[in-house]
């Protein structure tokens, strides 16, 4: 009878000690998940900006981005399909209107709704709506927050974005041709015999200025730019926004050769108009000498890859005679759109277009930015081409419902004539030149003033509209039109 009964005791316990080591095991299993330990089951494993450890099995599939630099960097690493919803300022690329429209402000049982892998947030989303990021969190979605404040960092936030994403050779692809690009630049302007000074307003409120370890800091030294702010501190720790105020400007002001402002949703320096008339700053020297210049901060301070083109158009905006120069085209046989529209961007020395993100809010009679069918975003020349048909230099054209702008279609004499009439405010002469096909020109008004002004000649009084011109014929009428403003 003892013996029974202790033989059954000693069952009892046994199986009470197997059920505690199941128990066991399963909540060590279920800890070292929520914990994220790597157990060599997660492929993605890294910690966002906040320290939160990100610990995922597979690459995301669906993701919701709410912030526009890693919508665009996205597009940029491949993805498209993945991307099942956007920030409501989102619209670079184009191919982002086509997405669905999320907002960090709204109820969060939207995002919800569409059962993304991950979300992707910025520091500010979740300084500004925690409660919104918490729902999200609660509901079992992975809400990444990414940031670079300083260039050093851009390098790990892309390769985050492409962990993530499962895009890692992509995006070392991008990040070895996006330092290529800029090493190149940096070659370029590191000998400029003499380099311009450069005051950067991040904002007009306080006149503020950026931090020299920031995006705009380093584009400006790539572009061989000297940071007159150089020594300015952040107004809050991590931010690359920095202080200044006007006194210091007026400092420095007979330094200040060239004045660049940041145009933005987040911070926004003045316009033109507007710092010319502050008190005191009609004796800066950018000022006096016009050389005050707008700059989106979309490629300059945004963290993506479209930043390269900002250190561009710094070079120009610093030294637009040697990086504008127009006369390396004269020597070719023929032109084509593609190299006219460049052409006549450096010619008038204007900045690329930059959609601000309520352009898409309004309907356009003639061209749409990035609605060409024939000049993707990637093309070399898509900015000059983009601008020369937005300032109204050259023509759009219609084609079965899709807008068109044949890059590679030739440039002929009566077209030229055209855009060296938009490109100055031509006004015709007493004298007029008698042109014996004027009949047979489209344009005849225009090419009539255009002769008349000399910009270009008649062979034996033929003007002969449809004959190809050369890279030496444009360069010599735009020469002639230098002359005339």
């Amino acid at each position: 009878m003892n013996i029974y009964h202790k033989s059954k005791r000693n069952i009892l316990i046994l199986l009470c000690l197997m059920v505690a080591l199941i128990f066991s095991s399963c909540s060590n299993t279920e800890i070292n998940k929520a914990q994220g330990e790597d157990d060599g089951s997660y492929k993605i494993a890294f910690t966002d900006d906040l320290g939160k450890e990100i610990r995922m099995k597979e690459p995301a599939q669906r993701i919701i981005s709410l912030y526009s630099a890693h919508t665009e960097n996205l597009f940029a690493i491949g993805l498209d399909e993945e991307i099942i919803g956007v920030g409501r300022q989102d619209i670079y690329p184009p191919q982002s209107l086509e997405k669905p429209v999320f907002d960090y402000r709204s109820d969060p049982e939207k995002v919800i709704a569409a059962k993304p892998d991950v979300v992707l947030i910025r520091p500010f989303i979740q300084r500004k709506v925690p409660d919104f990021v918490a729902v999200l969190e609660k509901a079992g979605i992975n809400v990444v927050t990414l940031y670079p404040e300083k260039f050093a960092e851009f390098d790990t936030y892309i390769q985050k974005l492409a962990l993530l994403t499962g895009k890692e050779e992509q995006a070392a692809n991008l990040l070895q041709d996006f330092h290529a690009g800029i090493d190149h630049i940096s070659e370029l302007t590191q000998n400029m015999t003499s380099k311009v000074q450069v005051y950067f307003e991040s904002s007009e409120n306080g006149y503020k200025t950026i931090t020299p370890d920031s995006m705009a800091a380093k584009a400006i030294e790539n572009a061989g730019g000297i940071n007159v702010a150089k020594n300015a501190q952040a107004v809050t720790k991590g931010s690359s926004i920095a202080a200044f105020g006007a006194e210091r400007i007026l400092e420095n002001g007979n330094d200040i050769d060239v004045f660049v402002s940041q145009r933005g949703a987040m911070n926004a320096g003045g316009n033109q108009h507007a710092i010319s008339i502050r008190p005191g700053f009609s004796a800066i020297k950018a000022v006096k000498n016009n050389r005050v210049y707008v700059i989106n901060e979309k490629i300059i301070s945004s963290p993506n890859f479209r930043y390269i083109k900002g250190i561009k158009e710094l070079t120009r905006m610093f030294y637009p005679e040697i990086v504008d120069d127009i006369t390396r085209f004269a020597a070719e046989d023929v032109v084509t759109r593609n190299q006219m529209a460049e052409i006549a961007v450096r010619y008038k020395h204007k900045e690329i277009f930059v959609p601000t993100s309520k352009y898409y809010k309004k309907q356009y009679k003639g061209h749409t930015y990035g609605m060409f069918k024939d000049v993707a975003v990637d093309h070399p020349n898509f900015d000059f081409i983009e601008t020369a048909v937005l300032s109204g230099y050259m023509e759009s054209y219609k084609e079965n419902g899709s807008e068109m702008f044949y890059p590679e279609q030739k440039i002929t004499r009566g077209e030229l004539a055209g855009i060296l009439f938009m490109l100055h405010d031509l006004k015709d002469t007493q004298k007029k030149v008698n042109i014996k096909d004027i009949n047979e020109v489209s344009n005849s008004r225009i090419v009539q003033i255009v002769v008349n002004n000399h910009l270009m000649q008649c062979d034996n009084g033929q003007f002969n509209p449809q004959q190809l011109v050369t890279g030496k014929e444009v360069v010599e009428a735009l020469n002639q039109l230098k002359v005339l403003n």
